[in-house]
């Protein structure tokens, strides 16, 4: 039986549920005008992606607070937050559309959970 095909289980672990601070009500950004080229299709932001980015960028913690607050490691957050600068700059220079979607292992936090830290 190849690696990884036993159990019906797949790869690897499965993956940590996340915390999510805030549920963004704006999911998708355009560009202001239209593509001057044949459109190119959009780029996939997730939320957990989105909470890193707004944790460390805007809220101002460190990646270490944002890893508490997140219920992950320091490292999980710096590769989400890598992968979410590429992103962004990518939206901005390329002039593509943003798109912010659930993965399905996010959790959102209640402002009592807030609370116990």
């Amino acid at each position: 039986m190849p690696w990884g095909m036993g159990r019906g289980k797949g790869r690897g672990r499965r993956r940590k549920m996340r915390f999510i601070g805030l549920i963004p009500e704006i999911k998708h950004f355009y560009p202001a005008r239209p593509p001057i080229g044949p459109p190119q299709p959009p780029i996939f932001m997730t939320y957990e992606e989105f909470e890193a980015l707004r944790l460390v960028d805007y809220e101002g913690l460190t990646q270490e607070e944002a890893g508490r607050r997140m219920g992950v490691s320091r490292g999980t957050v710096w590769r989400a937050l890598s992968s979410a600068r590429k992103k962004v700059a990518q939206m901005l220079v390329e002039g593509r559309e943003l798109i912010i979607l659930a993965q399905g292992n996010e959790v959102p936090k209640t402002q009592s959970s807030d609370d116990e830290e």
